[in-house]
């Protein structure tokens, strides 16, 4: 004779029963999201971009629309190091990097003997002078101290800018990467100190003023543009502006690859212009038509 079916135990029978019921069909909804992006990416050349950190996962999510129907598909590949991007790329592991302006990439190839070359345009990032106490440069003082940032290009960077400015003058053999030692007129004696860009605008209270990326400048909630008391004008056709403009980089020996040459037409896209234009309001400035 059997056993009568404890109810409680009944209830736990029948609850264990749901609970594995529902992982059952939530792997199966994992392992078809899975085959479907297999699928989805099968019948397409896919292209690995490198890019530092997610702000311009937004401009790629827009190129791959644009390669839709060119069967092209960018997986893009998130780094937190620009020289570990550039060692992956010139390796072959990545096939495209996007980060970097001209005075870099120059700079990795001469130190690093890298077979890299740009293979198109993408923008330009403001490198303006901000201040809390003055107006104008024209309000600096003798001995005033400005905040420039710490790493060697956008320090060579903010000594042009300065330069620009009429604040001071650097080693024209120096090109556009002099360093504080390339100084070479300095007639207010400013005292220009190297700190981490990312803290410049936080530190102002503190300088009579500061040259800093306007990423930095927006992630504390100013305009590049209109919170500037000195700015460059991002024109691409500016000279001056040629070394600091963003790039799409690849093996030299994959300059002339075709599908990497659809690639970055679809970046040069109308599309592509106006999401940058739009979206990123000054901090980046498309640098192709």
């Amino acid at each position: 004779m059997s056993k009568p079916v404890n109810s409680k135990n009944k209830k736990v029978r029948i609850l264990s029963l749901a609970v594995v019921a529902v992982l059952v069909i939530i792997v199966g909804f994992f392992i078809a999201s899975g085959n479907s992006k297999k699928e989805n990416t099968a019948d397409k050349k896919v292209v690995t971009v490198g890019v530092l950190g997610s702000t311009d996962v937004p401009i790629w999510k827009q190129v791959n629309k644009e390669l839709a129907s060119k069967h092209i598909y960018v997986d893009l590949k998130v780094f937190s190091d620009g020289e570990a991007l550039n060692q992956s790329t010139n390796s072959g592991q990545i096939d495209i990097n996007s980060f970097q302006h001209y005075a870099f990439l120059n700079q990795e190839i001469t130190q690093k003997k890298y077979n890299l070359k740009a293979i198109g345009n993408t923008y330009i990032q403001p490198l303006n002078i901000y201040s809390k106490k003055i107006k104008s440069v024209k309000d600096l003082k003798e001995g005033d101290k400005i905040a420039i940032p710490n790493n060697p290009t956008n320090a060579g960077r903010a000594l042009k800018v300065l330069e620009k400015a009429g604040l001071i003058k650097t080693n024209p053999a120096k090109g556009y990467s002099p360093t504080l030692t390339d100084i070479i007129s300095n007639p207010k004696k400013l005292d220009i100190i190297e700190v981490d860009p990312a803290a410049i605008i936080k530190l102002l209270p503190d300088f009579a003023a500061g040259v800093t990326n306007s990423n930095y400048v927006q992630a504390n909630h100013l305009n590049p543009a209109k919170d500037a008391i000195y700015a460059i004008a991002p024109d691409v056709n500016d000279s001056y502006n040629q070394p600091w403009i963003n790039i799409l980089v690849t093996k030299s020996s994959e300059a002339d690859n075709a599908t990497y040459k659809e690639v970055v037409k679809a970046y040069h896209s109308k599309a592509v212009y106006n999401l940058i234009k739009d979206k990123y309001k000054g901090v980046d400035v498309p640098a192709f038509k």
